[in-house]
């Protein structure tokens, strides 16, 4: 199901775009040595992928919903190459990437299994030594009244680590903060 309109016009505004610039992705990347080819699943309205550009050297969009993958291309042409496709079953060949990312989207993966099948393929497409990272919502009545209508499944920080370990990740942490937890897998 697609986002509210409440939703909608949260990840499209400018304040959005500062707090992922200004505390989001710094809290989220925090130590974390991406690599030179990045994929970032479900980048949205792109507030993330403005961000991680001059970060690494190549990156790689993959955005489910279609119109928002045409926004992407059109904004991020000759920058970012931009699929449409699911993350639960990527359209990339395996040991791709040296950095997975995706950035609370995770919530808007319609169950906990498909959840899990997104997780497998982040460790299939990651070269040997890359790095799976992120970030999602703790759930709260702010966070559940933001989504009305929406695809929402939150992700219960408590279970992460052996939900990645689980998709054939080594190593799995998982730091609650504020309103929202980083995962970091290898």
């Amino acid at each position: 199901m697609p986002m509210n309109l409440i939703h909608r016009r949260r990840c499209s505004s400018v304040k959005w775009a500062r707090a992922v610039e200004d505390m989001l992705l710094p809290w989220a990347l925090d130590g974390v040595e991406l690599g030179p080819d990045t994929l970032e699943i479900g980048p949205g309205y792109g507030a993330t992928t403005r961000v991680l550009l001059p970060e690494v050297q190549h990156l790689t969009l993959l955005e489910v919903d279609e119109a928002s993958a045409a926004r992407l291309r059109r904004e991020f042409e000759g920058r970012a190459e931009v699929r449409q496709g699911d993350g639960a079953r990527m359209p990339f060949e395996g040991h791709r990437f040296d950095s997975v990312v995706c950035f609370t989207m995770l919530h808007h993966v319609p169950t906990p299994a498909a959840q899990d099948r997104l997780f497998a393929e982040a460790h299939r497409v990651l070269r040997p030594g890359g790095v799976f990272v992120g970030c999602d919502a703790l759930t709260s009545l702010r966070f559940r009244l933001i989504h009305i209508g929406d695809t929402c499944v939150p992700v219960p920080p408590a279970t992460l680590g052996e939900r990645l370990r689980a998709a054939g990740f080594a190593k799995a942490e998982v730091t609650v903060g504020e309103g929202r937890f980083r995962f970091r897998a290898e």
